[in-house]
């Protein structure tokens, strides 16, 4: 995927086959006891979950013509290198902290929604690093982000099913960081460009993701499941119809621009993951999600134009904003919905507000710092 590719291709497997054989070692001292409790995650919803991640982010990033086979197969060896690094990195959290964990359905399902934030990334990066760099990338992410979890968990007090909703900001910003660390090809490049077939297969993957995305954010949910499902989707629904009719307001022609649909249809369903459980009207969902996909059409052309140039980022799948600023957006309509739950009671008022504005920060900042490390 680099020009050093050839460099790392003898490394690969020798990397994967460590990988595994730490895993197996780790796995056997952490994992021996048999796992008899009643899962509190359907089979069905880890699978639509599982589906989401496998095909839809698979074939969302098959939009270059020259990594279509890339990014649907160096997105399957991430996803399961990385659910196993969660899985072992979720267990070992738990067992340094004494937290009882033996719903095994629960913790892959955990592992499954994590990994997200790692194949954002690779988006980011994608036709920029090889496999040895992304098997890298993903151990270090999976890392960093179940640290910046359960700080946020555990010191914060942030509720552990809107923690791990910050998959989509980690992600976003890491991978930007990361890529800011890779030289830009050029524009003319071969690498930025892509054919009507590759296209196609990259808005399968986006009807994937969009069906799918209810499942994903109220599939660790614990009370008011079936609340958060329908808010997401009308807030997808809306972003959809939002999508259309901005990109035929902001064309000359009057005519749709899949890539503001692609990335636009999607930005309710990040923003909503948040607030999802706080939402008691679904009139608030769809206000999101108008908003969502308003601010995702309109930062393709501000960030494309000025902003990334300026600070040498070069994101060609655009994450930033298909996933960053819906994120950002989401993490703000928390602060509200907290500030007008809690309007009568200042001094509760000032800690939920802070809780979150810090959980927001230490996000941001540990994707960044790391990211750029990593890099």
């Amino acid at each position: 995927m680099s020009a050093n590719y050839r460099n790392f291709r003898n490394s690969v497997p020798w990397l994967i086959l460590f990988l595994e054989a730490v895993f197996i070692v780790l796995f056997y001292f952490l994992f021996s006891q048999g796992d008899e409790s009643r899962s509190m995650v359907s089979y069905a919803a880890f699978q639509d979950v599982n589906h989401m991640v496998i095909f839809g982010f698979g074939f969302f990033l098959t939009f270059l013509k020259r990594y279509g086979f890339s990014s649907t197969g160096f997105n399957l060896l991430i996803v399961v290198l990385g659910v196993q690094c969660s899985v072992l990195i979720e267990g070992l959290f738990c067992f340094l902290l004494e937290i009882p964990h033996k719903d095994g359905l629960k913790r892959i399902t955990k592992a499954a929604v994590s990994i997200t934030a790692v194949v954002i990334s690779a988006g980011a990066v994608l036709g920029k690093a090889n496999p040895v760099q992304l098997i890298l990338m993903t151990v270090v992410e999976i890392i960093v982000f179940h640290v910046s979890k359960w700080i946020n968990s555990i010191y914060l007090q942030v509720p552990y099913d809107i923690g791990m909703m910050n998959v989509h900001l980690f992600g976003a910003y890491f991978g930007l960081a990361v890529s800011s660390r890779f030289s830009e090809p050029s524009p003319r490049s071969e690498k930025n460009a892509s054919t009507p077939k590759s296209a196609l297969l990259s808005m399968l993957g986006t009807l994937f993701l969009w069906v799918f995305w209810p499942s994903f954010n109220s599939v660790l949910s614990v009370d008011r499941k079936w609340e958060v499902a329908y808010n997401t989707y009308f807030a997808l629904a809306v972003s959809a119809v939002t999508a259309f009719m901005f990109s035929a307001m902001t064309t000359k022609d009057g005519k749709f621009r899949m890539a503001h649909i692609h990335s636009a249809v999607l930005a309710g369903g990040v923003a909503v993951g948040y607030t999802a459980d706080r939402i008691r009207h679904p009139w608030i969902a769809m206000i999101l999600g108008l908003l969502a996909s308003v601010i995702t059409v309109l930062g393709s052309y501000c960030l494309q134009r000025c902003l990334n140039p300026a600070l040498k980022i070069h994101d060609f799948s655009g994450v930033h904003f298909t996933f960053g600023f819906p994120a950002v957006l989401g993490a703000l309509a928390q602060v509200v919905l907290v500030t007008a739950e809690n309007g009568t009671s200042l001094t509760s008022l000032g800690y939920s507000v802070m809780f979150h504005i810090g959980a927001f920060c230490v996000t941001i900042s540990m994707a960044l710092i790391t990211g750029l490390i990593t890099g």
